[in-house]
């Protein structure tokens, strides 16, 4: 694992140097359609107006998606517990929280039976920590446990949900601007603002979406790497991953699809592997037109927006690092 550092660490550079260039691009090309339109009619100072409208047209796009936008324990759908009602939950939280140098999380419990683990909160003095009944019920022994929530309080530590919010900015704004543009019906003259700006919006959208995702697979390998180090213990990590992985692939489409809003946040992808096949006819023995094609291009937007490695790269990763340790103390 020690030999993963650089590759984590170029990984975090390049990812952060790409989003920048998506937003300086964003931004040029929101103003370009305006300096364009603005020259053609000849209106006075194009530059400075052009500037004003594309910074008024983000600030209310940023402030309607924020308004929008519910809290992540209403998605996790999760309840605070105190420490009397799960003492030993806390107990482990306290004693994670004290090794990685971290405030102690208040704890909140979904009472649902997909594995959920997620850490909740932008500053680390406030910061929840959430886990479904299902992922409680999943782990074994108290070493499980304290490899989930290690994994998710060293993303706390590194203050994962700080950054991925603040590079996720530019594919909000771009998906926001996108969706509203699209909803204008017969646009008429309007539609020489309109087609520019959905266009370079989805473009944005995908680039800056495909970016954010390898950002987050990079700090998703670095907070197995932490875990491992302020437990002592990656294999039960790999235990923890593989025992989880396999109780995600063995809950229906449905139950992943209520829980999509905090995947991407959860210590694993929430995300179903294949898309869900509803056969059609009388009889339900004809398959859905093109469903070749519906698979593969599944595929190609989980390679592309996935925000977690392969389970199994994890795995083998902590396995291997499990090994090294063995053979060290030999």
């Amino acid at each position: 694992m020690p030999s993963n550092h650089l590759e984590l660490y170029v990984g975090m550079v390049g990812a952060v140097a790409g989003i920048g260039v998506v937003t300086v691009g964003f931004l040029a090309g929101t103003w370009g359609v305006f300096y364009a339109i603005l020259t053609f009619l000849e209106i006075g100072s194009p530059a400075m107006l052009s500037a004003g409208i594309t910074a008024i047209i983000l600030l209310t796009v940023g402030y309607l998606e924020y308004r929008q936008v519910d809290t992540i324990e209403r998605f996790a759908d999760a309840q605070t517990v105190s420490r009397d009602a799960a003492p030993e939950l806390y107990e482990t939280a306290t004693r994670i929280a004290a090794q990685l140098d971290v405030p102690v999380p208040r704890i909140a419990i979904a009472e649902r039976d997909v594995p959920e683990a997620l850490a909740v909160g932008f500053r680390p003095d406030a910061v929840h920590l959430v886990l479904s009944r299902g992922t409680l019920e999943a782990l074994e022994g108290t070493d499980e446990l304290e490899a989930v929530l290690a994994h998710e309080l060293a993303h706390v530590k590194n203050r994962d949900a700080m950054i991925m919010t603040a590079v996720s900015l530019p594919v909000v704004l771009a998906e926001g601007l996108g969706t509203r543009v699209s909803k204008v019906e017969n646009p008429g003259w309007g539609a020489i603002v309109v087609v520019p700006l959905a266009f370079l919006s989805t473009v944005v959208w995908v680039i800056g979406r495909t970016i954010v995702a390898r950002l987050s697979r990079v700090r998703e390998r670095a907070a197995d790497r932490a875990a491992a180090e302020a437990t002592g213990s990656p294999a039960a990590l790999a235990s923890a991953l593989q025992r989880l992985d396999r109780n995600i692939a063995e809950t229906p489409n449905q139950d992943l699809r209520a829980v999509a809003g905090v995947s991407s946040l959860s210590i694993l992808s929430l995300e179903p592997d294949e898309p869900e096949k509803v056969m059609l006819g009388p009889d339900g023995e004809t398959e859905p037109s093109y469903w070749w094609l519906r698979k593969r291009l599944h595929r190609i937007e989980r390679r592309l927006f996935d925000t977690h490695p392969p389970t199994r790269d994890r795995i083998e990763a902590l396995s291997a690092e499990a090994r090294r340790r063995e053979q060290t103390k030999k």
